[in-house]
This record gives structure tokens, C-alpha cells and sequence, in this order.
């Protein structure tokens, strides 16, 4: 436990190592992990999933102007991906609260770490310009595993460092309550719902910094019966999208637009 602190401690520090790219809070976005990919919006990053979309597809949305941005989890196991046979099953814990075919992963176990190493490879074999790990707070939820504030610190820093090792830009995904710690390490932040849950506040930190919020909200409320939430998420400098749950395209309003 006290190694663990100290690696905590240490890797809190902020990344120092510059990217080729990162965005700017005036970056606009479409964010589609599931479905065929529509890559007809006009918008600066197309935020899409890592192992879903061929390398073939990043560079077509590359020769369009387009930045790109790969998700994958790193917080969770999902048995429909190929890699996660070489997790230690005691590394694998209780299902995602509504999703209940992943559960989350002990990010201390050296082995998960491994898996997450492969999927930056990937990313960057495939030309991703940066990435966004998901699921990076377990420690917050009930995940039957013991994981402290300070594991998580760890773990997402490590992730922000390999990714910055491999010229990713690197984004932080939810995790509202670590942001004091790890907003130096992270290129961009990516939220769902703070507008729902009023606390999109807490992430002034990165627009303060000059780092985008990439949010996205799934109720219609935000721009329906009255309220002109698009007018307050420009006031808040957020890039807000409005999308179906499922990111599936099947629906968008962007307040950029």
C-alpha cells in the first residue's frame, strides 16, 4: 500500500511532454461509437471507436481536415473484445450499473495495465490523433473492488502518460472529482450529462486552461420546453451535442451550430 501511494505521488505530477496535436476549446466535434459512420458533419474531431473503425476510415476522415479521436474502455472489461483474454479473471469485478456486459476492471493489476499498452499501440498504428479512455472511475462507483482516490489518480495518470508517450492526445472522460489532480495531465475533457446533473461547473478547470469540454447530453430537455441551453453551454464555453444514448446517430443537435 505504501508503494502504491508513492506511485501515486509520483505520477500525479503533471506531463510535460508536448503532443503534435491537441485541441482548443473552440474545437467542434461529432462523437458516433456505434453504426455505420456518418462523416458528413462539418466539425474539427470525429470521436469514434478504436477498434470499430478501420485505418482506413481514420485516414479518409484525415485527408477531410478531420482530427481523430479513438475511444476504448480502460476501465472495463468487455468480453466482445479480442484482447481481453490476457486479464487476470481476478482482475475482473462487478458489472457497470446499466450495462450489465461489462464489468469493472482492478486497474491496479499489472495485467490490465498491459492490455491498456496495447490498446495505445493500436491507436497509434491505426493514426489516431488522440484517445479517450473510458471508465476511469471505478474507484467512485460500486465496483466490489477496494480501489481509493489515490489508485485512480495513479492509473489515469499512468494512462495520460503512455498516451502522451505514443503522441496521443489524451482526454478525461467523466471523473469530475479527480479533475484538480489530473487537468495538467489531460489534452481535453469528455462529459455526459453535467447539464443534468448540474455539475458542469467543475469542469471550468479545463476551459480555464484552455482545454475543450467535449459534452454531450441525452435528454432533449437541454433544448426543448423553453430553455435555451445551447445559449448556455456557449456561455459556459462547452461543446455541447445533443445525442441518443446509444451514440448511434440516429439524432443530433450541436450547440456550434
Amino acid at each position: 500500500m505504501v508503494l502504491a501511494g508513492l506511485a501515486a505521488a509520483c505520477s500525479s505530477e503533471p506531463v510535460a511532454d508536448d503532443v503534435s496535436w491537441s485541441p482548443t476549446v473552440d474545437t467542434t466535434w461529432q462523437w458516433q461509437l456505434e453504426g455505420d459512420l456518418n462523416s458528413s458533419y462539418d466539425v474539427d474531431v470525429y470521436d469514434i471507436d478504436l477498434f470499430d473503425t478501420t485505418r482506413a476510415v481514420i485516414e479518409q476522415l484525415h485527408s477531410e481536415g478531420r482530427k481523430v479521436v479513438c475511444y476504448f474502455s480502460a476501465g472495463s472489461h468487455e468480453d466482445w473484445r479480442d484482447d481481453v483474454g490476457s486479464v487476470d479473471p481476478d482482475a475482473i469485478a462487478e458489472p457497470l450499473d446499466g450495462w450489465e456486459d461489462e464489468r469493472w476492471f482492478d486497474v491496479t493489476d499489472p495485467s490490465v495495465r498491459s492490455v491498456m499498452e496495447g490498446r495505445l499501440d493500436l491507436a497509434a498504428r491505426k493514426g489516431c490523433d488522440g484517445v479517450e479512455p473510458d471508465n476511469v472511475d471505478a474507484y467512485d462507483n460500486e465496483s466490489g473492488l477496494s480501489l481509493s482516490r489515490d489508485d485512480q489518480i495513479d492509473f489515469n495518470s499512468w494512462l495520460a502518460a503512455e498516451a502522451r508517450r505514443r503522441d496521443l492526445a489524451v482526454g478525461l472522460k467523466n471523473s469530475l472529482d479527480l479533475i484538480p489532480e489530473l487537468v495538467d495531465q489531460f489534452d481535453f475533457a469528455v462529459n455526459e450529462e453535467c447539464w443534468a446533473n448540474d455539475e458542469c461547473g467543475e469542469l471550468a478547470l479545463f476551459t480555464e486552461a484552455g482545454k475543450p469540454v467535449f459534452h454531450a447530453e441525452y435528454d432533449r430537455a437541454m433544448i426543448d420546453g423553453g430553455f435555451d441551453g445551447c445559449a448556455w453551454a456557449r456561455a459556459q464555453n462547452i461543446r455541447t451535442l445533443v445525442l441518443p444514448i446509444d451514440l448511434d446517430d440516429t439524432f443530433r443537435v450541436s450547440c456550434d451550430e
